[in-house]
């Protein structure tokens, strides 16, 4: 019987962070990476590693909360995959999950952890609400900046009901879109 893949699985949050650090000088057969958050398992490469994961492959994840930020998730994924026979590795925790070794301080510790990461989560939720809400307070934009200026929407609204939308927007450098959904806020 051939020896089974080491697959990387890698996760960011945002598609502005960077996955390298994560898996840096293992060699693996398969990569996937997901730029997205682990509050869900609805992920893209997950779904694509767990369709790809065979019966002595390993699973090789970085830390913990990288597979998922919930506990319930985070048990199942593993049991998924140590059912179908494959072993899941987790580099900075030191821990390893095989079909048929169960150890139940090892479960233990991968629910503590789960739960750590769950907290930690709700807490980064928590902090960014924080600090949204303050921001608004203050008067601070939030989001994008705006594409038109209120002086331009005022005019726009003035000169939209004799002229061409399309026209409009092409001058103001927008979408008709846009422009439609300026007129549309009264």
């Amino acid at each position: 019987m051939a020896a089974g893949q080491t697959i990387g699985y890698l996760r960011v949050s945002t598609a502005g962070q960077n996955t390298a650090r994560q898996l840096d000088g293992i060699a693996l057969d398969q990569v996937f990476e997901d730029k997205c958050s682990g509050s869900t398992t609805d992920r893209p490469q997950l779904t694509a590693m767990l369709k790809h994961a065979r019966s002595g492959d390993t699973v090789v994840v970085h830390e913990i909360s990288r597979l998922a930020r919930n506990t319930a998730d985070l048990l199942d994924l593993v049991k998924l995959l140590t059912t179908k026979g494959v072993t899941v590795s987790f580099i900075n925790e030191s821990m390893t999950f095989a079909a048929g070794k169960d150890n139940p301080m090892n479960t233990m510790f991968l629910t503590i952890i789960g739960a750590i990461s769950a907290f930690e989560l709700s807490m980064i939720n928590e902090r960014r609400a924080e600090g949204q809400a303050k921001a608004r307070a203050e008067g601070k934009h939030m989001g994008r900046t705006a594409k038109l200026t209120a002086e331009q929407i005022a005019v726009i609204k003035q000169r939209a009901a004799t002229e061409s939308k399309t026209a409009l927007a092409d001058e103001y450098g927008v979408s008709r879109a846009t422009l439609y959904s300026v007129l549309k806020v009264a």
